[in-house]
């Protein structure tokens, strides 16, 4: 018999199928501290929780006979990861039991911010009959623009279409292709904001989306548009917003989700009349609660049998032959991706990667998932390298791996090139001895650079001058550079340069630095 405990009031008909299993006894306790739950963590071969206890390195370590740690629901922060990689335990998650849930708050948070539902209920309950200040706009005719086309987001468009509203889409990794067959148009962040009757967002927060609606995006859009965020909180300045509402931009906002949660008793959302607030309850319905408990005791039944499963969010184990002759890449294959998930531009279509020298003969899957997951990992929410090409699946992304015996001048190479619908980019990447994880090209240049910290990538024109103009608008606003790295094939022509830095180059020193001559692209990226 397999001993699950499960934890945080978990609801008892999500988990019926445990309790169904005649190979399984279930056990439900709550709110037992970390001291309590070392002594008893022993009996128990899975533990289920939600997001109130802290699954930790000792309680982990205090058993032997823990298989597998559930959290119903998305998030895991709650739970150690690397502690349980450490020791085998495998963590799921149950990723796709809240997109309904979320989906219908987004629409129910988009009518009501068309109709002004609550400020009406407010008035009428007090006494007042107005009829005259609350007139809204329909939704039918009116355009959409969706930032982020994943589970919560096309489920959001394909509803607006039964509403009669024409969707703009955008997604990091929405092609054409499936922009039409989900009856959207594609479009881009700047496309959305000048057209859009109503924004909803669905991404997840990062570096790259946190405050992607900002003032300069707030200044193109349409007179009366309206906003909703029911993702997470910081991917629209709030402050931003509260200036396009006070200057008419924007008519009417409703927010699930805020950059500090709970929001602080004067936070400038909570008595704007023109703004809808609710206490994060994307997920707060009796189904989603349940069919996250549902999914994630599917899972948990699957590896307590041994048998195939999903949704786990750390590595599966791998012979000890195989992780001794690849733990050394880990690391450098995740770089390698994380480095070109910042510099391409456009919806990814397929992922070539090759693997050459001493890696010959070895099983290379683990380490392909790693390239993949570092290439998602600023454009998708909960992506790790359990998932990562499940993800690449879903969205029509070709994944192609080759082997060579040559590596040109290296004992070992990792080339990996991503292709789009707007252009190509190549990154190769080494170990070297004493020195670690190089990148050794960048599409047709030869570099050596340590991928670390802050960098800047810059394209430019072979002439002189331009390094020292860089130095100096750096030097300026306090931009202090660590190395540096110029890379060319032929004098005069195009060349790129890339810069560490003790620190973030600011959003206006970005902007200084494109407008300098012959600089053709500028890129920040953190490694």
């Amino acid at each position: 018999m397999f001993k699950v405990l499960v934890m945080d009031g978990i609801s008892d008909m999500g988990i019926q199928m445990l309790y169904d299993a005649d190979d399984v006894a279930v056990e439900k306790k709550n709110g037992l501290s970390e001291d309590e739950l070392v002594a008893i963590i022993g009996e128990y071969d899975a533990l289920l929780v939600r997001s109130q206890t802290k699954v930790t390195d000792r309680i982990m370590s205090a058993s032997s006979k823990l298989k597998v740690v559930g959290r119903a629901g998305v998030g895991v922060d709650n739970i150690d990861l690397e502690a349980a990689t450490k020791r085998g335990i495998v963590v799921i998650n149950a990723p796709d039991g809240n997109t309904i849930a979320t989906c219908e708050l987004t629409f129910a948070m988009m009518m009501a911010v068309a109709r002004s539902i609550p400020q009406a209920y407010k008035k009428t309950v007090s006494g007042e009959w107005d009829r005259k200040t609350f007139v809204g706009v329909e939704l039918r005719n009116k355009v959409l623009g969706v930032v982020g086309m994943g589970r919560i987001g096309s489920e959001v468009a394909k509803r607006a279409k039964v509403f009669g509203m024409d969707v703009i889409g955008y997604d990091p990794f929405l092609t054409e292709d499936r922009a039409e067959k989900i009856g959207v148009k594609l479009g881009s962040v700047e496309d959305i904001c000048r057209n859009a009757d109503f924004i909803t967002v669905h991404t997840p927060l990062t570096n790259e989306t946190r405050h992607m609606i900002a003032r300069p995006q707030f200044e193109i859009m349409r007179k009366g548009v309206r906003i909703i965020n029911c993702a997470r909180g910081g991917i629209i300045d709030e402050k931003a917003l509260v200036e396009a509402i006070a200057e008419g931009i924007v008519a009417g906002a409703a927010f699930d989700v805020y950059e500090q949660e709970p929001p602080t008793s004067d936070h400038p959302f909570l008595n704007n009349p023109k703004i809808i607030v609710t206490p994060h309850l994307g997920a707060s319905t009796i189904e989603a609660q349940e069919n996250v408990a549902i999914d994630v005791s599917e899972e948990v039944l699957h590896i307590l049998r041994d048998e195939p499963f999903k949704n786990a969010v750390n590595i599966p184990p791998v012979p000890a032959s195989v992780m001794h002759k690849l733990q050394p890449y880990f690391n450098l294959g995740d770089k390698i991706g994380l480095f070109l998930g910042q510099i391409v531009d456009g919806a990814v279509q397929e992922i070539v990667i090759n693997f050459s020298g001493e890696l010959m003969d070895v099983d290379i899957s683990p380490l392909t998932r790693y390239i993949v997951k570092g290439i998602f990992t600023n454009k998708l929410e909960g992506v790790n390298i359990i998932n990562a090409m499940h993800f690449a699946k879903t969205r029509g992304i070709n994944i192609t791996v080759q082997k060579s015996s040559a590596s040109k001048s290296f004992t070992n190479l990792v080339s990996v090139t991503v292709k789009t619908q707007k252009e190509e980019k190549t990154v190769a990447g080494t170990l070297l001895t004493g020195y670690g994880e190089r990148i050794v090209q960048l599409d047709q240049y030869p570099v050596d650079i340590p991928p670390e910290g802050n960098l800047l990538l810059i394209s430019h024109n072979d002439k002189p001058g331009i390094v020292g103009k860089v130095g100096t608008l750096l030097g300026t606003n306090d931009v202090n550079i660590a190395t540096m790295q110029v890379g060319r094939k032929v004098i005069g022509g195009s060349a790129v340069m890339i810069l560490t830095t003790d620190k973030p180059a600011s959003q206006d020193v970005m902007e200084q630095l494109a407008k300098l001559p012959d600089l053709t692209n500028v890129k920040q990226l953190t490694i």
